[in-house]
C-alpha cells in the first residue's frame, strides 16, 4: 500500500514564470537517467529482491522518495510554465527571423536558435502547461530505460551509474538557471543524488561483507580454468601504447583472483569467418547458385 502526503519533501517556488527552462527541466523527469527511471528501477527492483529484508525495505524506501521528487519537478514545471507568453512568443520567434534576414544574416541559423530555445508546443497544447512524462525534446518515457535483474550487485551498481548522471544533469540545469528559487529546489536534489550515490556504494559494500555477491558479477557461477588466461588480459586494440599506464594493465586483478596483463600486440584466435548456406525459402544470398525454393519444395 502506499500513501501519499500532500507537504512536498521539499520546494522553493520559482521567483518567475520562464517556459523554456521548464521544457529543460522536463529531462530531469523524463529522461533516461531521470526521476521517472529511478523511482521505476528502484520500485521494480525492491518487489523483486529475494534476498534479506533489509535490502527490499531500503529499495522501496528510495523508489518512493523518488516518486516525490517528480511531483517536486511536475510543481515546478507548472510555475515555470504560469502565465506562459505562448503568443509573444511566436511572434518574437517571427521577428528574429525576420531581423535575421533584413540584416544579412544567415537565417538558418535563426531559425535553429529560436527552435533550440523555444517553449515545448506540448506543454500547450497536450498537458495544459502542466508537466509531461517526457524529455526535454518531447521523447516519451520508455520503460525500457530501467534495470531490475534480480542480482543486487548489479542492480546496485546499474543505480550508481544513473544517479551519476542524474546529478550531473541536475547540476548542469542548476548553472544554466539564474532563478533563486529553481536553484534552491534544485540544491536540495543535488544533495540527495549525493546521498544515493553514497547509498548505493555502501550497499554494494554491504553486498560484498553479506557474502552474497562480489566480482566478477554473477559471483555464484564458476571460474572457467580453461579460459582463466583471458580473463584478465588487457587488449590494445587501437593505435598507442598510452592505455598500459593504467591500474587495469598491470599488477592483481580488482577480484583478487588473477593478475592483470597488457597485451600490446594482440592476435586473433579464431579462423576467418564461413557462415552456412542459407536456407532456400529465405532467398538470401549464398556463395554459389542455389536451387530455387519451389523447386526444392516440390521435388
Amino acid at each position: 500500500m502506499f500513501y501519499h502526503n500532500k507537504k512536498l519533501q521539499y520546494f522553493t517556488p520559482p521567483d518567475n514564470p520562464d517556459p523554456i527552462y521548464a521544457k529543460k527541466v522536463q529531462e530531469l523527469i523524463g529522461g533516461t537517467f531521470g526521476e521517472m527511471t529511478v523511482m521505476m528501477q528502484y520500485l521494480f527492483q525492491g518487489f523483486n529482491c529475494r534476498g534479506p529484508a533489509k535490502y527490499r525495505d531500503m529499495l522501496l524506501d528510495i523508489g518512493t522518495e523518488e516518486i516525490g521528487h517528480i511531483e517536486m519537478l511536475a510543481t515546478m514545471i507548472a510555475h515555470l510554465l504560469d502565465k506562459a507568453p505562448i503568443n509573444m512568443q511566436e511572434d518574437g520567434a517571427k521577428d528574429t527571423i525576420v531581423g535575421a534576414v533584413m540584416g544579412g544574416n544567415g537565417a538558418r541559423d535563426s531559425i535553429m536558435d529560436v527552435m533550440a530555445a523555444a517553449m515545448n508546443p506540448q506543454h500547450a497544447i497536450v498537458s495544459g502547461l502542466g508537466a509531461m512524462p517526457a524529455d526535454s525534446v518531447g521523447f516519451p518515457w520508455n520503460g525500457r530505460f530501467i534495470v531490475a535483474s534480480g542480482n543486487l550487485i548489479a542492480d546496485f551498481r546499474s543505480n550508481l551509474h544513473a544517479e551519476s548522471q542524474g546529478r550531473l544533469q541536475a547540476v548542469r540545469l542548476y548553472e544554466m538557471s539564474t532563478d533563486p528559487g529553481v536553484k534552491d529546489t534544485l540544491s536540495f536534489m543535488i544533495a540527495r543524488d549525493t546521498m544515493h550515490q553514497n547509498q548505493w556504494l555502501a550497499a554494494i559494500e554491504e553486498l560484498k561483507a553479506d557474502g552474497l555477491e562480489d566480482t566478477p558479477v554473477p559471483s555464484s557461477f564458476p571460474d572457467l580454468p580453461d579460459k582463466k588466461q583471458h580473463a584478465y588480459q588487457f587488449l590494445n586494440l587501437s593505435e598507442g601504447t598510452e592505455s598500459a599506464e593504467g591500474r587495469w594493465a598491470k599488477g592483481q586483478s580488482i577480484d583478487g583472483k588473477g593478475e592483470f596483463e597488457y597485451v600490446e600486440q594482440p592476435k586473433p584466435l579464431g579462423s576467418e569467418p564461413n557462415p552456412p548456406t542459407p536456407d532456400p525459402r529465405l532467398h538470401g544470398t549464398a556463395m554459389t547458385p542455389q536451387v530455387p525454393a519451389a523447386q526444392t519444395l516440390t521435388s
